[in-house]
This record gives structure tokens, sequence and C-alpha cells, in this order.
């Protein structure tokens, strides 16, 4: 490398400048948004692992970024074609089970929010009847507190709980 001719490359500019442009192209050739994301991060983490191989006499930061980018893209599209694409009932099945296992775990997250704000002996009973299938005989003999007492606790416990769930759901609060 020749240093009159070269000025010490700035990736940190260098992707301010060219991101932009180089996610388009790379969006523009594979149509997905992921691949293209992950092309242009993988671009940028090849020049700056390389940045002491660029010259400024071979073309510009952006004519030497988009040539990464395009073998990025080549890979990519080559890698496609190795491995079968999923079918539009399987991208369904796919979403679903994401959205659905983020849904579910939101809706336990806010159960034990919810569950939290009871009093000890209403979560106590409520976790151990309904959770973990303790019969009511059972926890009286573990707690020594007599049947009757301990489903007098559940009922209260859960009213409460309802109310909880419903304030957190009319409030539209999420979890922390």
């Amino acid at each position: 490398m020749d240093s009159t001719d070269d000025v010490p490359l700035d990736i940190q500019k260098a992707f301010a400048e060219h991101a932009g442009a180089l996610f388009g192209f790379a969006l523009n050739a594979l149509s997905d948004r992921a691949e293209a994301e992950d092309c242009v991060q993988e671009a940028f983490i090849r020049a700056w692992r390389s940045k002491e191989r660029y010259s400024s006499a071979r073309g510009s930061v952006r004519t030497w970024l988009f040539a990464i980018t395009r073998n990025l893209v080549i890979d990519a599209l080559r890698a496609r074609t190795r491995r079968p694409a999923p079918t539009e009932l399987e991208k369904l099945e796919w979403a679903s089970e994401s959205v659905t296992e983020d849904l579910r775990i939101v809706e336990q997250l806010a159960f034990y929010q919810s569950l939290a704000t009871l009093t000890f002996e209403h979560r106590q009973v409520i976790a151990a009847v309904q959770l973990h299938g303790v019969a009511y005989q059972e926890l009286s003999e573990q707690t020594g507190v007599p049947v009757a007492t301990l489903r007098t606790r559940m009922y209260y416990g859960l009213k409460a709980l309802r109310v909880a769930l419903a304030d957190d759901a009319r409030h539209g609060e999420r979890p922390s």
C-alpha cells in the first residue's frame, strides 16, 4: 500500500455514508430484509478486518464496499439453492409459532406479576393447588391450615387475581 495515495479508512464514516445504499442493493437482490441486513453487517465486519488492504488507487471506498457486499449477496443466493425453500404453509406455521410463543410468555409474565400482588396466604394456596396440583387435604396437612380455610383463601385469592389481571389488561401494562 502506498501511503502517499491512501488515507486511513474510517469505517464509521464509511458506514454512515454507504450503509443505506448497500442495504438497498442487498435488499433488492435478496428480497429478504433480514438477509440483506446480515449481508451489510458482514460487509462492514469484513471491511473493518481488512481495512489495511484497502487502496484508494484501486477504487473508492464505496466501490470496495459494494464489491464486498456483492460477493456476500452471491453467497447468500447460492446458499438458497442448496436448501429447499419453505412452503407458504410452513412460513405461516413458523410465524404463528413465534407469535403464539411470545404471547404465551407475555401472558405468563402478566399472570406471575398479578400473582405477586396477592397476599402470601392467597398466593400459597393458588400456587400449590392450581399450579402444582396439590390436593387441599395434602396442603392442609403441610401447613396446618384447615381445608375449609384453604378453600376460602382460594376463592378470594382467585377473585383478587382476576381483578389484578383485568387491571393490567385495561391499562395495557406490560410485565417488566
